[in-house]
């Protein structure tokens, strides 16, 4: 692609000059010709130039005003006058202002090289404002996460330390659900906090029960979900897995847990629909409290999703159904919500 470049020029002898030497540059360039204050003030507008040469001494507009419109208008794009006034004064006076060289009429031959200069010098400098922009991004990223993390982890020990009965009773669970937690993290942590697919995050979440996966059936196409309802759906799988192997099908030899997921859209809405079933174990009562997995599906997924959720004991077994809404970008990528936003 051609360098575009801003000519403020009122001599056409010596515009034609300057294309003559640019013509000897080791890139293709374009150049865009104009006069007047006004013509300049259009071309600044248009915002395509990827350099600005411009005579020092013009008839009706002086060359230190045009650098001061490309400086308030394009303060990225290399300003290079070409003039033939000689004096060291004048020439650090323009660089004072914002200038990035100052090419002699007379020395025209050294133009090709400064215009090259130029344009890697911006090139890099733009390179290193966009590393910047990132590391801020990153770091504000970073310290959302942190702090919802954190949030999480206070929730998990305000809601276990609330149903378990003693300290011996907390610790194992406690520490279960942090183990999870950072199980989750360090899935997502692999995958650059991008998209999962969900069959990765159950059986991140299912790893701990290994002596019982024969008896736990997946069954879904590959669906992918944002970290935070990855997050979520690791606690909640993790929670139903350990009160089945406690007191559900999973607590007894041929007890039965069937999970299944699918992508489901209707109309502009998007949602992951996930499904856990018990069968095959003991006869199931209603709880006469609330647990912990309760209480985690419906204020993820309720209040943090805006989404549906049920939890069911029917005597066969136990049942949790979750809808997950997700948001997708304009690029079709999808976007959640963080678990303690």
């Amino acid at each position: 692609m051609p360098v575009r470049i801003l000519l403020l020029e009122d001599s056409p002898l010596d515009a034609e000059l300057i294309g003559e030497h640019m013509a000897k540059a080791p890139f293709a360039c374009e150049i865009d010709r104009v006069v007047t204050r006004d013509e300049f003030a259009r071309a600044l507008g248009r915002q395509v130039h990827d350099l600005i040469l411009s005579d020092y001494a013009l008839p009706a507009f002086d060359g230190l005003s045009a650098l001061d419109m490309a400086r308030a208008q394009v303060p990225e794009t290399p300003f290079i006058f070409i003039s033939g006034m000689f004096g060291e004064e004048t020439a650090t006076e323009t660089l004072k202002r914002g200038a990035t060289d100052y090419v002699l009429k007379q020395r025209m031959n050294r133009l090709p090289a400064a215009v090259g200069r130029a344009l890697k010098e911006a090139e890099a400098l733009r390179e290193r404002r966009r590393a910047e922009a990132r590391t801020r991004l990153l770091v504000a990223e970073l310290s959302h996460r942190v702090k919802n993390t954190l949030a999480t982890v206070v929730a998990i020990a305000q809601q276990t330390f609330q149903k378990s009965a003693t300290l011996e009773e907390f610790r194992p669970a406690f520490m279960g659900r942090l183990e999870t937690l950072a199980e989750a993290h360090a899935l997502l942590f692999r995958a650059d906090w991008s998209e999962l697919d969900i069959k990765a995050v159950l059986s991140a979440a299912l790893s701990p029960f290994s002596d019982t996966q024969d008896a736990i059936e997946l069954d879904g196409g590959p669906v992918r979900i944002p970290p935070s309802h990855a997050l979520t759906l690791n606690l909640v799988v993790h929670e139903l897995a350990t009160n089945a192997c406690k007191y559900g099908a999973l607590s007894v030899p041929g007890g039965r847990v069937r999970i299944a997921w699918e992508m489901e859209e209707s109309g502009e809405r998007t949602c992951v629909r996930f499904s856990w079933e018990e069968s095959g174990g003991p006869s199931v009562e209603p709880p006469l409290e609330r647990g912990f997995g309760a209480s985690l599906i419906e204020r993820a997924i309720a209040y943090e999703f805006d989404g549906e959720s049920s939890l069911e004991f029917p005597r066969s077994g136990v049942i949790c159904r979750l809808c997950m809404p997700v948001e997708r970008e304009a690029d079709g990528a999808l976007a959640g919500r963080y678990l303690a936003s």
